[in-house]
């Protein structure tokens, strides 16, 4: 009788254990492959599934996109600069059929192949092109990652370079081209501004051949604006003392032959 009971305890206890482990959920943003005797059996959807204990192994596969993050490594450029780049890579799984049986371990196959592609693709290009084209980068990167990683059915959505560490003489040499970038375009404008100005004076100076009187008032009009300063001494140069002159015996005419019209 106690055999009995105690057999009987010992087969609960085995039952309970089997069905625990005969129970699996899959989450909804995974899937469930299972493996039967070594062989492909099934891709289990989102939700409570069986499997046979022992015969049946799953193994449950996530479809969320995934960061990647590519530490810096040392790269030369096509013109013989060593630049560091880091870079991250987004990617999911597209086949979890392929992801399981084709590859090993997804997350390290897709940080390496990433490293020797960031190398070949920033090594193919110039140093300019690297810090100005960085969209062009990423797509060509990105491409060059969908064709390997295909075949083992993981999609990349998308790689971005994240930072360009560049030598202190290098940054030292850019700040010097930038420094004259600027000094050049002020030069320009500086030479541009001189140019229109020249163009204004010689309209001026057109306008003042044809009316006589408008140098001398500009003159006249300077002469109050310097004169503006209480403590200004103003040298009159003789050709000034007989414009003066000149205009005072205009306005002397004027006022005459204004009186007579008036009489």
């Amino acid at each position: 009788m106690v055999a009995l009971i105690v057999t009987l305890i010992i087969v609960g206890v085995l039952a309970i254990v089997l069905f625990f482990m005969s129970v699996k959920i899959v989450k909804q943003y995974e899937r469930g492959v299972v493996l039967r005797f070594g062989r492909l059996q099934s891709v289990r959807e989102p939700g409570i599934r069986f499997i046979i204990p022992i015969v049946d192994v799953m193994t449950k596969v996530s479809l969320r996109i995934v960061t990647l993050p590519i530490q810096s490594q040392g790269i030369i450029t096509k013109d013989n600069v060593t630049v560091g780049v880091s870079a991250v890579a987004y990617y999911r799984v597209a086949d979890a059929v392929r992801s399981v049986i084709a590859i090993e371990s997804v997350k390290s196959a897709i940080e390496q192949i990433a490293q020797t592609t960031l190398r070949r693709v920033v090594g193919q290009h110039h140093l300019d092109e690297t810090l100005a084209d960085t969209a062009a980068l990423n797509a060509n990167i990105r491409e060059i990652l969908d064709v390997t990683t295909l075949d083992w059915g993981v999609e990349v959505t998308l790689v971005e370079l994240k930072d360009i560490l560049l030598p202190d003489s290098m940054k030292r040499a850019m700040a010097k081209q930038a420094e004259a970038e600027r000094e050049k375009r002020a030069k320009i404008i500086a030479a541009e501004g001189e140019s229109l100005a020249a163009v204004q004076l010689g309209v001026a100076s057109d306008t003042m051949m044809s009316h006589p009187l408008a140098l001398q008032l500009r003159t006249l009009q300077t002469l109050v604006e310097v004169g503006v300063d209480k403590n200004t001494l103003v040298v009159f140069p003789a050709p000034l003392m007989s414009s003066i002159g000149e205009l005072t015996n205009f306005i002397d005419r004027e006022a005459a032959v204004a009186q007579v019209r008036g009489a």
